[in-house]
């Protein structure tokens, strides 16, 4: 998981850029569209939009934007439909892209465009998904008052696999299976998960150097910036200091 934990710290500092182009607003408006029309406004009968919601005020998106949102997508709102691309980038390191769209034609010739301009090759559906395991990833505010050792038996006690303590921040894994009782156990605990995602966790990673890490995160990069692509994951390792370029 730490290899996990260092993507994480980086989204974390890419979400503040992310967050400035506008483009992080436009995904939790597609995913709470998307919630209201497979469930309902209904936040009590559709855990979907509950943690659509949650993610939308862990990105401090205003409830006035939020209300809009569910209330356009209960009425006459724009139809998705989510379909996933998997490919790989160069240098062999695997990329499982997640999209929300509302024209199938737009996206595939847009993530195909990318992979070709930015030296990747797209694939056939499975062909990348082997790599990856399904997995709860949730993550918390530290705060001075936790007691690490005993919130970490609780959370355990609710399905967690592994909690690491990092850089004011508690990333709590679980398998995908136990995503709702982990849900549960923080609710119980009063803890509210900037984010609470099932996210695609690499089972093997691949190392790069400098300059190969430079041409990956150019396509990695570039379909974040999708309107229509959700989330993007990958088997790529990082140095500190390759890390430490994207900051």
């Amino acid at each position: 998981m730490s290899g996990h934990s260092k993507w994480s710290t980086i989204k974390r500092k890419k979400g503040a850029l992310d967050a400035k182009r506008g483009k992080i607003f436009t995904k939790l408006i597609k995913e709470i569209s998307v919630a209201v029309k497979e469930g309902g406004a209904d936040l009590e009968a559709n855990p979907r939009l509950r943690l659509a919601i949650q993610n939308a005020k862990g990105q401090n998106m205003p409830k006035e934007n939020i209300d809009r949102a569910i209330k356009k997508s209960d009425g006459d709102g724009a139809n998705y439909e989510e379909l996933t691309y998997e490919g790989y980038a160069p240098f062999g390191v695997a990329v499982f892209v997640e999209c929300t769209t509302d024209n199938l034609n737009r996206t595939v010739a847009s993530v195909r465009s990318l992979f070709t301009k930015y030296g990747g090759s797209l694939g056939v559906n499975g062909s990348v998904d082997y790599m990856f395991d399904r997995k709860g990833i949730f993550l918390i505010k530290q705060t001075e008052s936790m007691d690490q050792d005993d919130l970490t038996l609780e959370l355990i006690d609710g399905g967690a696999e592994d909690v690491v303590f990092n850089d004011g921040y508690i990333e709590v894994s679980s398998a995908m299976e136990d995503f709702g009782n982990m849900q549960t156990k923080l609710d119980e605990l009063s803890l509210e998960a900037e984010t609470a995602e099932l996210q695609r966790i690499p089972a093997t990673t691949v190392s790069v150097d400098d300059e190969q890490f430079e041409q990956v995160m150019k396509l990695i990069d570039a379909l974040e910036d999708d309107d229509d692509v959700q989330k993007v994951y990958h088997n790529l390792d990082a140095t500190e200091s390759q890390m430490e370029s994207l900051a």
